[in-house]
């Protein structure tokens, strides 16, 4: 049964390490805003995947106050990106 948290792990430490390429060269902001909250996906599920491996279900409110700041930071960054897309957009008239 150790197996497969081993394996589950290294899948999320690879897919970690894409993100991150995303995040430093991301062309532009929304990219990055996407790869951040795709980052904070993963590490929620290596939580996951600790917390089944060590059979400790006290991970799981860490789980959760990590889960509504990532939304939140997710959600403020396309509000700001659509005002200063709107911004923008009112410069160029």
């Amino acid at each position: 049964m150790t197996v497969v948290p081993a394996v589950v792990g290294a899948a999320l430490a690879v897919a970690a390490a894409l993100t991150l390429a995303r995040l430093v060269r991301g062309p532009s902001m929304l990219d990055r805003a996407v790869a951040l909250d795709v980052l904070v996906a993963i590490i929620l599920a290596a939580l996951g995947v600790e917390a089944i491996g060590a059979d400790d279900p006290w991970v799981l409110p860490t789980m959760l106050a990590l889960s509504v700041v990532g939304f939140t930071g997710s959600a403020g960054i396309a509000r700001f990106l659509v005002h200063r897309d709107d911004d923008a957009a009112e410069d160029e008239r």
